[in-house]
């Protein structure tokens, strides 16, 4: 998610990259690369059930190897991150947030145990890279699970990805048509200000009228929900940025070729997810 062309290849100077605007014809390129994701998405959510939560285990996994990958030089134990991952979803399936929590603190241990025993000793900064994979992309996963098996959670996982996606496309447009004040300049230097106003806009609004077609949501109730996403999907994208540019890496992974891979498609999802999540508990 962000509100600069993905086109914007960025060459590098040291490990900080330079953006380049790319034409228009880049935006259904980047479009076309989400839409496997998108079908992908909108079959696990409908179908629900162990089906959702086994989809996104698999989902995690990519996530998680992208992630692993972009700071294999400090020797992450990456099946101990996958256990763990593994033990968050199951936890979120089968006993709701008391259940994720207890399989979050056993996480470490077994990512500690992953560090000491596996064919090479990870470092310490190993260790903190499985941990930040499992809080930031176990824990959103974990969510998801969550927020699905609550009642009418189906359509309001669909109201935070359209709202997510619409946050993304309005401060896309916004940043290009209205954009001037850098928003963080260190970590994405072609996000705006503007851009990120007229996304949270779009995006509420966008909550809103999902709920006009589920007569079980109030518009209130709806734009909270859209509102609380919106404030939290460009967050997710900020900090994906944070975290490659630290990695020195202009994208997550290839899986989706020139448009990136999962992490990439994903980042504002991990953060809108679990705000989804709390906002529409405290509704019920």
């Amino acid at each position: 998610m962000t509100d600069e062309p993905e086109s914007a290849s960025k060459s590098r100077a040291g490990r900080f990259a330079i953006p380049r605007i790319g034409g228009g014809s880049d935006l259904a390129a980047r479009v076309a690369a989400a839409v496997p994701l998108a079908l992908l998405a909108i079959f696990l959510v409908a179908v629900g059930g162990w089906t959702f939560t086994i989809g996104l285990v698999i989902l995690g996994v990519i996530a998680l190897r992208e992630l692993f990958t972009m700071f294999e030089r400090y020797l992450p134990p990456v099946l101990a991150g996958l256990v763990g991952l593994v033990l968050l979803l199951l936890a979120a399936k089968t006993g709701g947030p008391p259940r994720v929590l207890l399989a979050l603190v056993i996480c470490l241990p077994v990512a500690f145990i992953g560090s000491i025993v596996g064919p090479r000793r990870a470092t310490i900064s190993g260790l903190a890279v499985v941990m930040l994979g499992l809080v930031w992309i176990g824990i959103a996963f974990a969510h998801a699970v969550m927020l699905r098996d609550l009642p009418h959670g189906s359509g309001i996982v669909f109201l935070v990805l359209i709202a997510t996606f619409l946050t993304d496309t309005g401060a896309y447009f916004g940043g290009r048509a209205l954009g001037s004040r850098k928003m963080a300049p260190a970590i994405s230097p072609a996000k705006t200000v503007e851009g990120l106003l007229i996304g949270i806009l779009v995006g509420t609004l966008a909550g809103w009228f999902v709920g006009l077609y589920f007569d079980w949501l109030s518009g209130i109730d709806a734009l909270a929900i859209g509102f609380c996403v919106a404030l939290f999907a460009p967050v997710g994208d900020l900090f994906e940025s944070y975290v490659k540019r630290e990695a020195g890496a202009k994208d997550s992974g290839a899986i989706f070729g020139a448009h990136g891979g999962v992490l990439d498609r994903l980042d504002a999802v991990a953060f809108s997810i679990i705000a989804g999540y709390y906002v529409w508990n405290a509704l019920l």
